[in-house]
């Protein structure tokens, strides 16, 4: 048998490069930048979010295809192939009681473009679907053997870290702190999706993207959005895509027997 490059790897190597992808990746302008070279911002609305959301798709798609186990093809290492459009549309069904809590909750947000919704609610979720869930579980799931919640949380906590310190860090004070745990869930919940749709992220992302873009659609004050309305709304969605997805799954299972 040919043995690459690739293959004489070790799997902690694997792992930590894995790992500093996911931490990283939303951050390579900036590490160019420390290093001397910086990258300009694209010259249009959104260019440098835009950029940093490309440049970290462009690093996981890099190291899916130095780190992706022999005979795993490089989309089907980020949760990318094709599995039908039943999981995700249940999971959109799922996600309809967060769209009419916020309705009750906030106002029509009448400041929202079409640009603005595209580009919050669908390109930059995602991307980081692909580099947290995609890089960070379903790769991370065919490198090493384990149970899959184990597997699933580096990435839910990277992703709240990457959160927390968007909202200031320790700067931020308690309130950085509950955006960073909610967000963290979050993550968990995408990958808990994932999983169960085949570790494919379409599932994860219908929910990211459906709550996403409720978030940005309807206006809500500050202390409403951080109260416990609010955040009891995130998690029961949350918690009921991952129900209804599985009672959707399971019921495939006894169809098939």
């Amino acid at each position: 048998m040919h043995v690459t490059a690739r293959d004489s790897i070790p799997t902690g190597m694997r792992l930590l490069l894995v790992m500093l992808g996911v931490g990283l990746g939303l951050n390579v302008r900036d590490i160019i930048a420390a290093l001397g070279a910086p990258i300009p911002a694209l010259p249009i609305p959104y260019g440098g979010s835009l950029l940093d959301n490309a440049l970290a798709v462009l690093a996981a798609l890099l190291l899916a295809t130095l780190l992706r186990p022999r005979g795993v093809g490089l989309l089907a290492s980020l949760g990318l192939r094709r599995n039908g459009t039943r999981g995700p549309l249940w999971v959109l069904l799922a996600s309809l009681p967060c769209w009419l809590g916020l309705a009750m909750l906030g106002t029509p947000n009448t400041a929202l473009t079409a640009l603005d919704a595209t580009m919050l609610a669908v390109l930059f979720p995602l991307a980081e679907e692909v580099l947290f869930r995609g890089l960070g579980f379903v790769l991370l799931v065919k490198i090493v053997r384990g149970p899959w919640p184990l597997l699933a949380l580096p990435q839910a906590v990277l992703f709240g870290i990457v959160h927390w310190l968007g909202f200031g860090g320790l700067d931020g004070g308690g309130t950085a702190l509950f955006v960073g745990v909610v967000i963290a869930f979050g993550g968990f919940i995408f990958a808990w999706l994932d999983h169960l749709d085949g570790n494919t992220l379409w599932c994860g992302l219908a929910l990211h993207v459906s709550m996403n873009l409720a978030w940005n659609v309807f206006s809500l004050d500050d202390a409403v959005a951080l109260g416990w309305q609010a955040t009891s709304l995130r998690i029961a969605t949350a918690l009921l895509a991952v129900a209804t997805l599985a009672w959707n799954v399971r019921r495939q299972r006894n169809s098939a027997l």
